[in-house]
């Protein structure tokens, strides 16, 4: 079965768009990698504490069949994060599933991943990912080839689906 990194930020992650997916993935056979930019507790806005299995710098395209972006206000500190953009750009180009949910898909955005791809966001963020060259959807969950993007938590297992029907 495929292997799937999921990265969270060290805090204030959405706690659904992190443990709905990893389940669906898990059940389904799948092996789930965390990282965050650092290995110690991260904290979801909600509560849940995770610890990650590998610091995001240290992740390599070669570890996995799926980048996934957890969503969350968190997120923000991959936006303009060297790392996260040049792992997701890195990531697609050897033919891997890059994904986002919730406001994460604006890392892809600004990573220009998104130019000229359907994609969908959280609905605060989808003024900057149409700048971003992105055509805006505003569906739960869009697929553009190997990119898939998630609106919010209530996407969240519809999001894990949809990323598991791409991995090859």
């Amino acid at each position: 079965m495929a292997k799937i990194a999921m990265v969270i930020a060290r805090k204030d992650f959405r706690d659904e768009e992190y443990l709905h997916p990893k389940e669906e993935f898990m059940q389904n056979g799948h092996e789930v990698i965390t990282a965050s930019s650092w290995t110690k507790e991260c904290t979801g806005r909600f509560g849940a504490i995770v610890k990650p299995d590998i610091n995001l710098a240290e992740l390599l395209p070669e570890d996995f069949d799926a980048l996934v972006f957890v969503g969350g206000g968190g997120a923000s500190e991959y936006f303009d994060s060297p790392i996260a953009q040049g792992l997701a750009r890195k990531a697609y180009r050897e033919g891997k599933v890059v994904a986002a949910i919730c406001i994460a898909p604006l890392i892809l955005s600004r990573s220009g991943l998104l130019q000229g791809k359907k994609a969908t966001v959280y609905p605060d963020g989808q003024e900057e990912l149409v700048r971003g060259g992105a055509v805006y959807t505003g569906n739960i969950v869009e697929t553009d080839g190997r990119i898939i993007t998630g609106n919010g938590p209530a996407a969240a297992r519809d999001f894990a689906q949809a990323v598991m029907v791409q991995i090859k």
